[in-house]
């Protein structure tokens, strides 16, 4: 299994990302009360999606590498794009491009070029919106990712295999989240198996923990079982992890604890940035 496939428009690869929409996401994380979890993680998600954008932007305009989908699980279980792109399962990355939801004004802080900072404004497409209610039907929203990828890898037997990212803060309330995530890191292209990572955003103040290689120091049986359902890092990763200085081993998983909004930003990008784009 070489994850070295390459990514090209008449052979896309796939992400896919599980967003936990639960009452408890309303809370701020690592102790942390200024910004509610929800919030932090949408603003994460359409951070990579215009990253996506980015990547994929040629002269004539943006090439489809890649298909995306956003599925929340709380209340429901349910693609959670807003505006036209409301309800649909996977989309293609042009499509994403052409149809956020809505701009907005943002600032942020830049070099002035005499060593100091001032702020900049910038557009900043939204196509998440934050969303806590209800429970967390892990094993349902494991279980529509099956559904959705299966159907996906029936028409893309070559392709670089999927990525799933899963953002979540807690237990599983509807069962047993191992089969279903088992399950899902079965299914394969023929370069690969499905990759299935997983973020912990816990309310508890504990240190961050990035790509470890083992449960042993992990604060909670959340933590500690979340580890044990993410796929070990590829070697491309590993080797991008290393170049970003994480401390990481032939062994890490694409797992992370409670770990701040840059360092959210860094692992997604990792576990979005293969090579080879053509």
């Amino acid at each position: 299994m070489t994850y070295t496939a390459e990514i090209s428009r008449t052979n896309p690869s796939c992400f896919l990302f599980l967003v936990d929409q639960s009452g408890s996401m309303k809370d701020g994380f690592g102790g942390d009360s200024s910004k509610k979890k929800a919030d932090s993680v949408a603003d994460v998600i359409n951070r990579l999606l215009q990253n996506l954008v980015i990547k994929c932007a040629k002269s004539e305009g943006v090439r489809d590498y890649y298909h995306v989908g956003v599925i929340g699980y709380g209340n429901e279980v349910k693609p959670i794009l807003s505006g036209n792109l409301a309800g649909k399962d996977l989309i293609r990355i042009s499509e994403v491009a052409e149809q956020p939801a809505r701009i907005e004004e943002r600032t942020k802080k830049v070099e002035d070029g005499a060593g100091g900072l001032v702020e900049q404004t910038v557009k900043f497409p939204v196509w998440l919106e934050p969303v806590a209610e209800g429970g967390t039907p892990m094993c349902r929203a494991f279980g529509t990712a099956e559904t959705i990828l299966s159907g996906w890898l029936c028409e893309h037997r070559n392709s670089f295999p999927p990525i799933v990212i899963n953002l979540t803060d807690g237990e599983s309330t509807d069962g047993d989240p191992a089969g279903p995530a088992d399950r899902l890191r079965q299914l394969s292209t023929d370069d690969g198996q499905v990759l299935l990572f997983n973020i912990h955003l816990s309310s508890h103040q504990s240190a961050p923990i990035q790509f470890p290689d083992t449960a042993t120091g992990l604060p909670d049986q959340y933590a500690q079982l979340l580890f044990k359902l993410s796929s070990p890092l590829p070697s491309y990763m590993t080797s991008i992890a290393r170049e970003e200085g994480f401390k990481v081993t032939d062994t890490s998983r694409g797992f992370v604890f409670n770990a701040d909004m840059i360092s959210l930003i860094s692992f997604l990008d990792i576990g979005t940035r293969p090579g080879n784009l053509r």
